[in-house]
């Protein structure tokens, strides 16, 4: 038992050596503050690096003496009512700097266990309000040295301050992070959802909330047809009464209404809803409805005539959907719309269908790109013989790459001797000529192939007795044709509509031809053929912003006739027919071509043109070298709004009046004299591009200028079209 006591007796020891060990006194009057800072590195075992700003005296005076972390909590209170701060540091140690500007430096997250006066940061997440509201709410409470920040996506607070403030502002928020709104159903037997919410939403947007927000929110639901209220709970019930009350209204409302269509056809239209109640075109038909109210529809426009309505070859009568009751629909051509006649339930039913259809379009530019680089290369050498007489074998060579053509103009010579006749009578000669219609065809066909002979020819005849000739042609060429063919065709069209760009000619193009019975009087049919540049599209955006193109782009000419003697024309044609999907802006190349043709041509006399050296007189020699290179791009850009098609508009608009400027720097662009003398307009210029426009190309403008200086918008006259005296300026 004794043996033990020894051993209780440094346990003792060592549990209260430390607390005594570690108690300081802390008693400090005008003393410098970097030595006060010095003390408390050597009491705590902390490293603090001083910030060359930090200046003053200090004076702390405790009644007790303080252990290590109290030491440090009365440091760093001494810091604060000093306008210090001592901000962690990373690697360990604290930074001793001014309040100013603490909340930008790297600190603690969190304040639990934090001391009071220690700089931290911490993160409020909010369930129910708003965190823009809390930060209006929490403000004033923070600190001079602290900030306060919303994170609206996350809907949550960033809070930087001392510690034992965060504590109270953590309370805080958790008295005010409450749900106090209420929420209630409201379901509607005979008005429409949109039509109540939208009358709603009016009354709710004009204030009356806390800060000047609507104090219910409202939110239709198509699917049930009832609408969704939520706000305090006294607002909520009053708006949920009004609701209710202007349904039962819509009980007894009209069962004509007129719907108006801003965008879709009306005609196109009915043809839906025909098929969606099961209706059919007919004759003439009419059907007795009762008087109408004069409450509007849900979509539309109530008539006011009570009189029966009597449907044209385009209006149907029906059931209705499920056998809901009568319906007849039909259409006003004056002003593109609908007149339904049904109970209030379809009519709720039909003015929700059109509402959805009838909406705006979106349009579609489409540009395209055709470019075609050439390059044709030709060299032609050969000699042509000819020999024959009375007494001597006739002998020729000729090569079909050869032209002119020695036996075509042989035979125009030989035609001219079948033409013409000699007569002798008494030792007097006389010759007459005399029309031959081989003669003729022979001359013709000479002089063909002379006028369409290219390059350099040369040749001669000789007369070599005993009524023989002998005649030569050498004909040589050397042809290089480069072309670049660029086209640039764009057009915009509405979403689903096909449309069309043509700019060329219509050349006749011979289709048939026929002879009378005896072989008189030919008669030739012409059919007239689209010759230039074509563009045909239609396009369909789909929900995720791509673009479906049905594509047909065409470039063509006219190559020339056939032959010297044929009027009928060889057309070029490059033609490409597709259907692809391209994004909202997207280049994409969506065909081409590379083309190298290399042809090398020897034609040769047999035997005679193996003869060493003389032997090339036997020959004749052609090579040809045809490169193309043809490629077709095409973008599409989606024009959802107004500023779209501006930004549009002015980006050709300054392209063509920039053209006009570089020709005549001097004079007024006849583009900008045109739309303000004739049309009465101001030149057009790109608005600025919001964050969720769309930009179709670069919007920089040129500087509108006249004669005698810059042109302003107010110096434009309105145009006639909206001048009630009737007359311009």
């Amino acid at each position: 038992m004794n043996s033990k006591l020894p051993i209780w007796l440094a346990c003792a020891a060592l549990i209260f050596a430390e607390p005594l060990a570690a108690q300081h006194t802390l008693n400090v009057r005008d003393a410098d503050i970097r030595a006060f800072v010095q003390d408390a590195a050597r009491v705590t075992g902390q490293t603090f690096i001083v910030d060359g700003r930090v200046t003053g005296k200090v004076s702390v005076v405790t009644d007790r003496p303080l252990s290590r972390s109290e030491y440090f909590e009365v440091f760093l209170s001494t810091l604060r009512a000093n306008g210090l701060v001592a901000i962690p540091m990373r690697g360990g140690g604290y930074r001793v700097q001014p309040s100013e500007g603490a909340a930008t430096q790297p600190s603690r997250v969190g304040s639990k266990s934090a001391a009071p006066s220690q700089f931290v940061t911490e993160v409020f997440r909010l369930r129910s309000i708003d965190a823009t509201t809390a930060v209006e709410t929490l403000r004033p409470l923070v600190s001079r040295e602290g900030s306060i920040t919303a994170n609206r996506n996350a809907n949550s607070l960033v809070v930087a301050d001392y510690a034992d403030n965060l504590r109270r502002i953590r309370e805080l928020v958790r008295q005010i992070d409450r749900d106090s709104a209420a929420t209630q159903i409201v379901t509607l037997d005979n008005a429409g959802a949109r039509e109540i919410a939208a009358a709603l939403q009016g009354l709710a947007g004009q204030g009356g909330g806390e800060g000047g927000r609507p104090p219910v929110t409202v939110a239709a639901i198509d699917s049930s047809n009832a609408i969704a209220l939520r706000g305090d709970p006294t607002s909520v019930a009053r708006f949920a009464a009004m609701a209710k009350q202007l349904d039962a209204r819509a009980q007894s409302g009209a069962e004509i209404r007129v719907y108006r269509l801003e965008h879709a056809n009306a005609e196109t239209l009915l043809e839906t809803v025909q098929s969606l109640i099961g209706g059919q075109k007919g004759s003439d038909s009419s059907a007795d409805l009762p008087p109408v109210a004069a409450a509007a529809g849900a979509a539309g426009t109530p008539v006011s005539a009570p009189a029966p309505i009597t449907t044209v070859s385009s209006g149907t009568g029906t059931n209705g959907i499920g056998g809901r009751g009568p319906v007849v629909v039909t259409r006003y051509e004056g002003a593109n719309a609908l007149i339904v006649a049904a109970n209030p339930e379809m009519q709720r039913t039909l003015g929700e269908l059109i509402r959805q259809l009838d909406t705006r379009p979106e349009q579609v530019l489409v540009e395209a790109i055709v470019v075609e680089i050439g390059n044709e290369a030709a060299k032609k050498l050969g000699v042509q013989f000819l020999v024959g007489g009375e007494n001597l074998p006739f002998a020729a060579t000729n090569y079909s790459n050869a032209t002119p053509n020695i036996l075509t103009i042989a035979g125009a010579i030989g035609a001219e001797e079948l033409t013409r006749t000699t007569t002798t009578v008494n030792g007097n000669t006389t010759t007459t000529a005399t029309n031959s219609a081989l003669g003729d065809s022979l001359q013709e066909a000479a002089a063909a192939s002379i006028l369409s002979a290219t390059g350099g020819f040369g040749g001669f005849a000789l007369d070599i007795g005993k009524n023989a000739i002998f005649g030569t042609i050498i004909n040589a060429i050397a042809a290089d044709t480069e072309s670049n063919l660029l086209a640039t065709p764009h057009i915009v069209t509405l979403n689903n509509q096909k449309a069309k760009f043509l700019v060329g000619q219509e050349v006749p193009v011979s289709t048939g031809e026929q002879l009378s019975a005896n072989f008189e009087n030919a008669f030739r049919t012409v059919q007239r053929q689209e010759v230039g540049i074509k563009l045909e599209v239609t396009p369909q955006v789909n929900s995720q912003g791509d673009v479906k193109l049905f594509l047909k782009q065409e470039v063509s000419s006219v190559a020339g006739p056939v032959s010297s003697r044929s009027s009928d024309l060889i057309l070029n044609k490059r033609e490409f027919e597709t259907t692809l999907t391209v994004g909202d802006g997207q280049l994409l190349a969506i065909g081409g071509l590379l083309n190298d043709d290399e042809r090398r041509t020897i034609e040769r006399i047999p035997l005679l043109s193996d003869i060493p050296l003389i032997g090339e007189l036997f020959k004749s020699r052609s090579r040809s070298r045809s490169k193309t290179n043809l490629m077709v791009f095409i973008r599409p850009t989606i024009l959802r709004s107004k500023a779209d098609g501006d930004r549009l508009t002015a980006r050709r608009y300054d392209y063509v009046r920039g053209m006009q400027l570089a020709r005549n720097p001097d004079v007024e662009p006849s583009i900008d004299e045109l739309l303000r003398d004739y049309m009465g307009a101001v030149p057009p210029i790109a608005p600025v591009a919001g964050p969720n426009d769309v930009v179709v190309g670069a919007t920089d403008t040129l500087e509108r200028s006249t004669n005698d200086g810059a042109l302003q918008p107010a110096d434009v006259p309105p145009s006639n079209i909206n001048q009630t005296g009737g007359g311009g300026q």
